[in-house]
């Protein structure tokens, strides 16, 4: 397995806390760098990396970067998420996440982000992965392969902080459906905070505004 290219904004200050973002289909590592700033996070190391490039079925199979394939507009299909990619992007997540505690950082101050499909991604990734992490920031997003998370989640991250943030009128990710996301990990017992905003399928100044408060909580705690 290849490591992912990524794009990397680094800390004003000492290196104490990262942050590690996934952009959504179609998007780049890119996406959300300029946001950086506003957060004001001196100390925090972000890193966005580049999903890999693959046929995306519901894009005529038009190659591009994305998380996973996903098959079928129907989001009651069960086959809809290609569990094989989505496993497979896993992997890349947990690389990510072992380089940063590798460079000194433990993971409890590791926050693991991603906005529509890499905010599914990194929910599915981060409630599976066997060390604490200081949160994870799901956005625009949903709960993959959720038959399987009652056998696969991990203990370590069963009282994670998680902040979900939603578009009400999200017309590419229905709202229903990070609601169901945040119900399901409310009901595993982690500590969960809701935030719907009055947009669509983005992030508007509101959020980024909640989403540092978030992260300076969580990491000057």
């Amino acid at each position: 397995m290849s490591a992912l290219e990524t794009v990397v904004v680094e800390p004003e200050l000492e290196h104490t806390s990262t942050v590690i973002w996934l952009h959504g289909l179609g998007a780049s590592g890119h996406d959300f760098e300029p946001v950086v700033p506003m957060l004001e996070c001196p100390n925090t190391r972000f890193v966005f990396p580049h999903a890999p490039e693959m046929p995306v079925t519901i894009n005529m199979g038009m190659v591009m970067p994305a998380w996973y394939d996903i098959k079928t507009l129907d989001w009651e299909d069960e086959e809809r998420e290609d569990e094989a990619s989505i496993r497979k992007s896993e992997g890349f997540v947990i690389e990510l996440l072992m380089k940063e505690h590798e460079r000194g950082i433990s993971y409890d101050k590791i926050v693991l982000a991603g906005f529509s499909q890499g905010g599914a991604l990194a929910l599915h990734a981060g409630v599976r992965y066997p060390h604490s992490l200081a949160g994870m920031m799901i956005l625009s997003a949903y709960q993959l392969l959720a038959d399987s998370y009652a056998k696969e989640a991990a203990d370590a991250n069963r009282e994670t902080p998680i902040f979900f943030g939603h578009g009400v009128y999200d017309d590419m990710v229905p709202v229903m459906l990070g609601r169901a996301a945040l119900e399901s990990m409310v009901d595993a017992g982690n500590p969960c905070e809701w935030n719907g905003y009055r947009m669509g399928h983005e992030v508007n100044l509101d959020e980024l505004m909640r989403i540092k408060e978030w992260l300076n909580d969580l990491f000057n705690e």
